[in-house]
Formats: C-alpha cells, sequence, structure tokens
C-alpha cells in the first residue's frame, strides 16, 4: 500500500494516488534518435529543455559503427518540479549501487539514473533546478546512463583517457589527471591529426576498435599561451568555464564548431602512450618504450575501473602487442604530436 503523501510528486501526474509510480504522465511525448559509441540511442521525454541538453550533448557528432550487431537503447528523461531546497553551489556527487540487474547513480532524491542493461534501457530523473547546473546534468546523469549501457550493451572497455590518428590508426594518450592529454589531444587537432576523444575513450577489444564522443574539449587556461592563431585563442578563451569536483577550472570548447577534423569513424588501435607531466631530458626524444613486463601493471594502475571488465583481459593482451611508450614534454606541445605522428608512421 502507498500512501498518498508518498512518491506521487512526478511533474505531470493529476492524481498522485491513482498513479504513484507516475506511469501515465500527461503531456506530449518527444523523441530524439542519435547514434553514439556504435549504437543507437532513442531518448524520449516530455520536458523540450531535457532533450535540448541531449542535443547540446550529441548532435552534430560523427556516426560511428562498429562491425558487429548493435542493440537499439532506449533513455527516459523525466523532469521533476523545483525542489524546496535547491542546491546552491553544486549539486552533491552521484553515489553508485547495483542490485538485480540494475544499475543506480543517485545525486538525491530528485536527481538520479536507474539502467536496466539487459533491457538496454534506462531512466534519468531530474529536477527542474538542475537545468541551472547544465554541465553536472548533462555530464553526470545523462552521459553516466549512456556510456554505461553503450559499454555493458556493446561489450566495449571503458579508458579514461584521450585518442587521436590519421588514416584509421589511432594512438590511445594515457596517464594521471594533470599530465596533459587535452593540451596534446588539442595540439595534435590543431596540426591535422583526427581527434576520436579527450576524456573518454571506449574500445572493442575483439577488433582494437577505438570510439568516443568528440564534443567537447577540456583545457586549462594556461594552455592559451601555446595558441598562436588568434581563431583559436578566441574559440578557447571565450568557451564557457567549468568547475571539476576536483575544484579545477576548465574552458569547455565545443569541438564541433570546425577547429580541426572529427575521427569520421572508430579508430584501430595501434599504440598508446602514458603522458608525462616531466620534461625529456633530451628534447629530441621524447617517447621511450616502456618494457613489456611492466605494461599490465601500469595499465591496470592507470584503468582501475576497465581492469575489472570482461573484455579487459583481451584488450590488455592486444594492446601489449602493438606495444606502449612514456612521453615526456617537449619545449612546444607541437613537439609532442610530432612524436605522436612519427609513430603512426612507424605502425603502417
Amino acid at each position: 500500500m502507498i500512501d498518498d503523501d508518498g512518491p506521487g510528486f512526478c511533474a505531470g501526474v493529476k492524481d498522485a494516488g491513482a498513479d504513484p509510480f507516475c506511469e501515465r504522465l500527461a503531456g506530449r511525448r518527444f523523441s530524439v534518435c542519435r547514434q553514439i559509441l556504435g549504437g543507437c540511442f532513442r531518448f524520449e521525454s516530455t520536458s523540450k529543455a531535457l532533450l535540448d541538453l541531449v542535443e547540446v550533448a550529441y548532435a552534430g557528432l560523427p556516426s560511428h559503427q562498429l562491425p558487429t550487431g548493435a542493440p537499439d537503447f532506449r533513455i527516459e528523461l523525466r523532469l521533476l518540479p523545483r525542489q524546496v531546497s535547491p542546491h546552491a553551489a553544486e549539486p552533491p556527487p552521484v553515489r553508485v549501487q547495483s542490485g538485480a540487474g540494475l544499475l543506480c547513480g543517485v545525486m538525491d532524491a530528485s536527481n538520479y539514473v536507474v539502467l536496466a542493461p539487459g533491457q538496454h534501457s534506462g531512466l534519468v530523473v531530474a529536477s527542474q533546478d538542475m537545468l541551472g547546473h547544465p554541465y553536472h546534468l548533462r555530464y553526470e546523469l545523462i552521459e553516466f546512463a549512456v556510456f554505461t549501457l553503450a559499454t555493458r550493451g556493446l561489450g566495449l572497455v571503458p579508458l579514461h583517457g584521450a585518442c587521436v590518428g590519421r588514416d584509421g590508426r589511432g594512438i590511445l594518450l594515457l596517464g594521471a589527471s594533470g599530465s596533459g592529454k587535452s593540451t596534446l589531444a588539442l595540439h595534435s587537432l590543431l596540426q591535422g591529426l583526427d581527434f576520436l576523444a579527450e576524456d573518454a575513450v571506449f574500445v572493442q577489444p575483439e577488433s582494437m576498435l577505438a570510439t568516443g564522443v568528440a564534443n567537447y574539449l577540456h583545457v586549462h587556461a594556461d594552455a592559451l599561451c601555446f595558441i598562436d592563431e588568434g581563431a583559436i585563442w578566441r574559440w578557447i578563451s571565450q568557451a564557457p568555464i567549468i568547475r571539476r569536483r576536483s575544484g579545477v577550472e576548465k574552458f569547455e570548447a565545443d569541438l564541433r564548431q570546425g577547429h580541426g577534423r572529427l575521427a569520421a569513424a572508430p579508430l584501430e588501435l595501434v599504440g598508446a602512450v602514458f603522458v608525462s607531466s616531466q620534461s625529456a631530458d633530451d628534447a629530441d626524444v621524447l617517447l621511450s618504450p616502456v618494457s613489456s613486463d611492466e605494461i599490465a601493471a601500469r595499465l591496470s594502475a592507470d584503468q582501475s575501473y576497465a581492469a575489472g571488465q570482461p573484455g579487459w583481459r583481451c584488450f590488455e593482451q592486444r594492446l601489449m602487442q602493438a606495444g606502449v611508450h612514456q612521453l615526456r614534454r617537449g619545449r612546444h606541445p607541437r613537439d609532442s604530436v610530432d612524436a605522436l605522428r612519427r609513430l603512426l608512421d612507424r605502425c603502417r
């Protein structure tokens, strides 16, 4: 028995007692379909504001296809009334939980995600005041749902890293936060390499095809000192500033504005580099191979979540065969890009 004063608080529900689970929402239902990470995602909502955020995240991206068949995914987005005590500065962090075949990410009672990977579906619930925190709503709720469903439904290995390449081949950029992955990815884009992803890369382990979402680039203000071209400088410096949970602030530059080339298809990984914040002893020798007996330990330490996923062992073995290097900093980021280009040339 559900009390009438219980959870019957959904927007658009006329009689909470007759529909306590909000299964008969009033209002017109809208939908948007997008090809993301090799899968077809259908987003449904009675809220245009929530679907607008989906477009902000995924409109205008290359439609990546993977060689194996992909299921269709469905995500419902539901908007609740404004909270009585809205978040003053930023929403609380997401807490994750699992059970009974479900995966959950919860900020609070009015902002959460419930995913059913076995059914390739999910529910994203947000309160109206969360529309005032579009970065957190998009990144921590909507993208959380998309990335998690794609990982489970397509058998992908989820990696925290970046990826650039050319001619269908890619180099995975790994390393701790602050090592310079985003700056290196930016200059790779500006110097003509294909840009796949800056923060999250998803790999099909059997084929070593990597895909990602090339929507935004997040860079520190100090990266601007290496930008000489005025149009590029303005593109980044005039971009909105987002604040990470760590307190670090970065520009969020939209990669779909035409400053460089986005990877039109998944890239086949032909190697990986651990990006180091240390300067090279020899400015002309930035790359050094990681010894084979160190690769597995370094990969697992760098990717603790991915290392526990089903496809990790296959991915690890394939990457060890391809080769892993360490990349130290040169005098200018373009020196590091030149090193990546030479590495790609050797892997032809």
